[in-house]
């Protein structure tokens, strides 16, 4: 069962996020990515406040390098569609399992993004969840 409302145009939106954001990290990069984003829909928090559907997160002004730097062109595979429908069933994956955050640094992972800690690395992607209150929604059950 969705934990975030999709149509069928919402889950090929999300897949070309799914790959063109993180197909080299494998499946599980890319559901992580999925985990992610859906987890910022899901807790209308911080940078996150008022996104309630897949469009408003995968345009939300910078944050995603790939949908401003010319590599989400790439049409949605069925591959990443299913990939793309685990996420928003719910489907959620340790380290992004109540991430908000990640980047691809140049190099070892900061201790802290946007003043959040570390949750882990997976493959070249670092990923950070949230403290605090305010943020207390990405932590529910569905």
């Amino acid at each position: 069962m969705a934990v975030v409302k999709a149509r069928k145009s919402d889950i090929d939106l999300l897949a070309r996020l799914l790959r063109a954001e993180a197909e080299g990290e494998g499946k599980l990069g890319m559901l992580l990515v999925g985990n992610v984003g859906i987890n910022r829909i899901r807790a209308n928090c911080s940078d996150f406040k008022g996104l309630r559907t897949i469009p408003q997160m995968v345009f939300q002004p910078h944050a995603f390098e790939a949908t401003t730097k010319g590599y989400f062109y790439q049409a949605a595979r069925e591959s990443e569609r299913r990939l793309a429908r685990k996420a928003v069933n719910g489907e959620r994956y340790w380290p992004a399992k109540y991430s908000l955050w990640y980047f691809r640094p140049e190099g070892n992972c900061p201790s802290t993004w946007y003043n959040q800690p570390l949750v882990a690395r997976y493959k070249l992607h670092c990923f950070y969840e949230p403290t605090g209150e305010e943020c207390s929604n990405v932590y529910s059950t569905f």
